[in-house]
């Protein structure tokens, strides 16, 4: 597969929350993405355990105020970006760029001291894309 060549920000389409063209950071020193998310529940239901949670925040103009739930999910122990161990939820998604869509592992995490509210990590740009660190928003230019 012929890797596709991704700039240090990305507008990207998370399908599966019906989010189009959400700006997103790219950053090859995290291994695994993630997103914006303040409020997570975990509860079961009907004897299985489920994870509630609302991606991006009520003062993204991307937000929309709707609770998510899955079953497939896990917990994570990462460093975050001041070097403290923090346990988040990962869940799995769609993700579309360059009109392709392919699974992802995205991270619930509180990213509001952050300027961007969505981090792609290396595990989704690994085999499948090159980064140009001089460019941005290449993934959208095929689109008109």
């Amino acid at each position: 597969m012929e890797k596709k060549i991704i700039g240090r920000k990305e507008r990207i389409d998370l399908p599966d929350w019906g989010l189009k063209r959400v700006s997103a950071k790219v950053d090859t020193g995290a291994y695994t993405s993630s997103i914006h998310c303040l409020f997570t529940e975990e509860k079961e239901v009907d004897g299985v355990m489920t994870l509630f949670y609302k991606v991006l925040s009520p003062d993204h103009k991307r937000y929309q105020d709707i609770t998510y739930s899955t079953t497939f999910y896990t917990q994570k122990k990462v460093k975050n970006s001041f070097g403290q161990a923090e346990v988040r939820y990962k869940i799995t998604t769609k993700v579309s760029m360059f009109d392709e869509e392919f699974e992802a592992e995205f991270t619930l995490t509180d990213r509001s001291k952050m300027r961007n509210a969505i981090l792609i990590g290396r595990k989704m740009v690994q085999g499948r894309f090159l980064v140009d660190v001089s460019a941005m928003n290449l993934s959208q230019k095929t689109k008109k």
